[in-house]
């Protein structure tokens, strides 16, 4: 069977299969335009891409012959008209009191994620921290209100101005560098598809378990070392949450704050994190397929310094739920190395791993990581790895 890499980047979406003699990377569309994430369907085989235009705004593509043809998708994502949120200063503009919060009006920023439910369904993570769901394959998207309208965040402004608070603070990490609440992470439970979780920047976790009609936070346990209550209900910053499929009760964060690993399906999280080896900040995260307890990180220094640890790259394994770490090296630089690996390019399929950087690296391992191998390294800035 023919192994299939799903690459978007600052310019355009790639595609590496891997047959007898290695991988042979294409250019499979969109060039010249920036594919924050590029995934496969896995009931159906159709091709979904998540395209920013910057001054032209975001748009969704499709293909449904393995990325040789692409054309937009039947509908496209747009903020029904009503729809607001509250938000928060900019950094270092911070205030006393409720007045500091600005209601907007809800435009699109950014396509940042897509996920796949039942068959048929298919959600898509913004910013301004909309979820947009379709039950007819992509036909069709509309805003989850249950999610919009969260007490978190304000409650109902559609119809009035709800609490005039907002626990959903900002991220830089739309098109144009304003500041508002994204969703970057889907996870939906393969037992359960009316289960789903989704990671905010800057929220925490929240899970609904009848398909979206209603929300529940899940961030007990995190901490939060930039808050003045670091425990709080709200305002953590997940980077990216995903479940082991084999054992869903196990789920793993990378936050900005460290390493958190659940095995209580997020009832509760404990932090796992292991400094002194190099373990704590970073972007990307994998659950094993079958084992709940393995996991893997791309570690860097911190936000200020995005950057590898030392100048050397490696990736970090542990067997045991994050009680110890083991750092992956073989075949990686260890000079000179400044790759920054971002929260989607970092994905696992069986015993084969791989991850691309904003340097324009794309490496891959056939055997958990122990040994990697850089299939390209003159590629734009990698956004999103995704087998498919």
């Amino acid at each position: 069977m023919v192994q299939r890499l799903l690459i978007g980047t600052r310019k355009g979406t790639f595609i590496a299969e891997r047959g007898a003699t290695g991988y042979r990377l294409r250019l499979a569309g969109h060039a010249g335009v920036c594919a924050n994430y590029v995934a496969a369907n896995p009931h159906d085989g159709s091709l979904w891409a998540a395209l920013g235009f910057g001054h032209w705004g975001a748009k969704l593509s499709t293909s449904r012959d393995g990325g040789q043809t692409w054309k937009d998708a039947p509908s496209q994502i747009k903020y029904p008209e009503g729809a607001r949120y509250l938000s928060p200063p900019d950094p270092g503009q911070e205030g006393e009191g409720e007045s500091r919060f600005t209601m907007r009006p809800a435009t699109l920023l950014k396509l940042w994620v897509i996920g796949f439910g039942a068959p048929g369904r298919i959600y898509v993570g913004t910013i301004p921290g909309g979820l947009f769901v379709s039950d007819d394959g992509g036909e069709r998207f509309e805003l989850n209100r249950p999610l919009w309208d969260h007490e978190s965040r304000g409650g109902n402004l559609f119809d009035g101005d709800g609490s005039g608070k907002t626990h959903w603070f900002g991220t830089p990490a739309s098109e144009g560098g304003e500041f508002a609440a994204g969703i970057h992470s889907i996870d939906v439970d393969p037992r359960d598809p009316d289960r789903v979780r989704v990671g905010i920047s800057t929220a925490g976790v929240l899970e609904s378990r009848d398909g979206g009609k209603t929300w529940h936070g899940r961030n007990k346990g995190l901490t939060n070392d930039y808050l003045p209550e670091q425990q709080a209900e709200w305002g953590h910053d997940a980077h990216f949450i995903q479940c082991c499929p084999g054992q869903p009760d196990h789920v793993w964060q990378q936050n900005h704050c460290g390493v958190f690993y659940s095995s209580d399906g997020t009832a509760t999280w404990k932090k796992v994190s292991q400094p002194e080896q190099g373990v704590h900040f970073g972007f990307p995260i994998v659950p094993h397929d079958e084992d709940g307890r393995t996991a893997w990180v791309v570690p860097g220094v911190s936000d200020q310094q995005r950057m590898t640890i030392g100048g050397g790259l490696f990736v970090a394994r542990t067997r045991d739920g994050g009680q110890s770490w083991q750092a992956l090296r073989e075949g990686l630089p260890q000079e000179n190395a400044y790759d920054v690996v971002y929260r989607h390019a970092l994905a696992l399929s069986g015993d084969e791993l791989a991850f691309g950087s904003t340097t324009g690296n794309l490496y891959v391992s056939s055997n958990g990581g122990e040994r990697w191998q850089a299939i390209a390294q003159n590629l734009p800035p990698i956004y999103s790895v995704r087998f498919g």
